[in-house]
């Protein structure tokens, strides 16, 4: 963890100011590689884990770690609402050369992380069972569940914290250090999995236990590096009194990411539902594993996302509009390439990533039909991601959440209620990239119409 630490301090130093200068397309790759890098590695763990735990503790465990889905996408709300939040509020000061009220962003995030992570874990630990039923998990799964999300939730506020000051290093001009150390949490994520699992026999407590030693140690890293004076932004007495201002800014752009989350737990716990109604323990296992399959090309996209947000804010706040379209079309680009990529394996080679978690042949057989149902739009999906994070990025919030939301809120949830009723087990299949089609068109066109508006106001100016 020290080689990770020290390496990742050496190589992360960056200048924010260099976001207005280098070329977009340099930019974008040094920035969105490292994030990409973290994310893959991140997704990798999610599978391995899961993995592990299919073949070492049995296809039961499976399907109760997938009804704790919805409380991964909750949990991650928070998280993000305020660690994206803060990063773009973060990306836009350093822009406008207000080094001040960044120092006291990033002192603000650390105090709201506490609070919010703390009422989350006193919330949900009061009502776990209650919860965990609701989320899909059956009289059979629910041990497993319980077991799993006891320990990470005691450890919440950690993982809270960590993804908040994680995304706020790469706003600073710390990409590189952001993908060093998350990649050295996996990596000791990964060597204590099937030391707990295995060796010490501890089932799907092992994988907890793994999960939260590893951000802990990660947590250690962060900290460590924003306590250093000589960083632009680093952690100092006065920041971390909460300021309305600032709570209500960075709570407003994070509303975007948070809402989507949010909507994403509501729709996970509604598909669950649907899984166990239609196709029992065995549906909502596959359903995992569709799941884990189709994040790990999500992950890529987002960090693509998170290489492109902090150029994009940089340059909106710095009136740099041609350099802020630049990148938005090269991530939107890129995007679609890897969606693409999902969408052939999903089609052609279903089967495939299904034996990675399980041989069950009859578990094997539901997720790959899943598949290939899921991604059937998927080349669509990339683009209309990026265009909801840019909105984000340049600070238009309500656009923003509009696009997270409508996703789920106004296309999928009503096909979740709709569609299984005619076709069963494969309608729940059918909302997905139903959704995902309608989704698109709406992104465009707000593009489009948000594009045209910018370019009409900059020509009033020049006139």
């Amino acid at each position: 963890m020290l080689f990770f630490i020290t390496l990742a301090l050496v190589m992360g130093q960056r200048v924010p100011t260099e976001l207005g200068e280098k070329p977009i397309g340099r930019l974008l790759m040094s920035y969105a590689l490292p994030a990409i890098a973290a994310m893959v590695a991140s997704s990798l763990y999610n599978i391995i884990d899961r993995a592990f735990i299919g073949h070492y503790v049995g296809t039961l465990a499976l399907g109760g770690l997938t009804a704790t889905f919805p409380f991964m996408n909750l949990g991650a709300a928070f998280g993000a609402m305020v660690g994206v939040g803060a990063s773009t509020v973060i990306s836009v000061r350093l822009g406008q050369k207000d080094y001040a009220t960044a120092q006291n962003v990033l002192g603000n995030a650390i105090t709201l992380n506490l609070i919010l992570g703390t009422l989350f874990t006193i919330v949900c630990m009061a009502f776990l069972d209650p919860i965990l039923y609701l989320f899909g998990a059956s009289d059979v799964t629910l041990p497993y569940a319980r077991e799993y999300m006891q320990i990470i939730l005691i450890f919440n506020v950690v993982s809270h914290s960590y993804l908040g000051l994680n995304a706020i290093m790469r706003a600073a001009g710390h990409p590189v250090t952001a993908m060093m150390l998350t990649i050295a949490g996996i990596a000791i994520n990964a060597v204590l999995d099937p030391l707990f699992i295995i060796t010490f026999d501890m089932g799907i407590r092992g994988a907890a236990w793994a999960t939260v030693i590893s951000q802990s140690f990660a947590l250690i890293a962060v900290l460590t590096l924003f306590s250093r004076k000589q960083e632009l932004l680093h952690l100092k007495r006065g920041i971390y009194r909460l300021k309305t201002s600032i709570v209500r800014q960075t709570i407003a752009i994070g509303m975007a990411p948070f809402l989507m989350n949010a909507c994403a737990c509501l729709v996970v716990l509604l598909i669950n539902r649907s899984m166990q109604r239609y196709g029992g323990d065995d549906a909502l296992t596959a359903y995992g594993i569709v799941n884990s399959v189709v994040f790990f090309f999500l992950m890529i996209v987002m960090g693509l996302n998170q290489g492109m947000q902090p150029i994009a804010g940089y340059n909106w706040g710095a009136h740099k509009n041609d350099r802020v379209w630049q990148v938005l079309f090269y991530t939107m680009f890129a995007a679609t390439l890897v969606t693409t990529v999902g969408f052939l394996i999903g089609e052609f080679i279903p089967r495939i990533p299904s034996l990675i978690f399980t041989t069950d042949e009859n578990i094997i057989a539901l997720s790959s039909h899943g598949f290939r149902l899921c991604v059937s739009v998927f080349p669509l999906v990339g683009a209309q991601m990026v265009v909801s994070n840019f909105f984000q990025s340049i600070g238009h919030a309500g656009k923003s959440i509009f696009l997270s939301t409508s996703r789920q809120l106004i296309f999928l949830i009503p096909g979740l209620l709709i569609l299984p009723t005619f076709f069963g087990l494969d309608g729940v299949w059918y909302s997905l990239p139903l959704a995902d089609a309608l989704s698109c068109v709406i992104a465009a066109s707000m593009l489009w119409y948000t594009r045209k508006q910018i370019i009409k106001k900059e020509s009033s100016f020049k006139a």
